[in-house]
């Protein structure tokens, strides 16, 4: 019996659509991704060939900003994160329970947007996690680009550990 509530339970862990937390750097997708166009993996980089995306260091940050001569409070605490060497403490938004596996290389290679998993983030000011991000809404996924006839569905080792 317990081991059915904790499976139950577990079901939800790390599933929070609507979650947006405060960054300690205000940084607007809007501007940045959807007015000034760049593209998603200029920052996030590491998503084309690793499991994860990365946050970008403020170094990929002041390869624009650097030049820039605009001066906000936002900016300010940028510089001084990178002349400090101090990484920024970003809050990350979308969060998958510990035992599954989500390789963004596999999915960026296969032309999946990025919008797909995480909404229209060039629409927001803050990122908010707006997919539920559950198997089921995966599998669905899967299943409508027609890889869930590969062995997905069967294989509960390709996303969980």
């Amino acid at each position: 019996m317990l081991a059915v509530l904790v499976v139950r339970a577990s079901v939800y862990v790390g599933v929070d659509q609507g979650y947006r937390p405060a960054q300690p750097i205000e940084f607007s997708h809007r501007m940045h991704a959807g007015e000034r166009q760049i593209p998603c993996l200029y920052c996030h980089f590491a998503a084309a060939r690793s499991p994860h995306a990365g946050i970008p260091a403020a170094s990929v940050c002041m390869n624009c900003h650097g030049l820039l001569t605009l001066r906000t409070r936002e900016i300010q605490k940028l510089r001084e994160s990178f002349l400090q060497q101090r990484p920024i403490e970003w809050v990350k938004v979308h969060n998958l329970p510990d035992f599954v596996h989500f390789d963004h290389s596999r999915h960026v290679g296969a032309g999946v947007a990025c919008q797909s998993c995480h909404g229209a983030v060039e629409q927001m000011d803050r990122v908010e996690q707006r997919m539920p991000l559950r198997m089921g809404w995966c599998l669905e996924c899967h299943d409508s680009r027609g890889v869930g006839d590969n062995g997905a569905r069967t294989d509960c080792e390709r996303c969980h550990y």
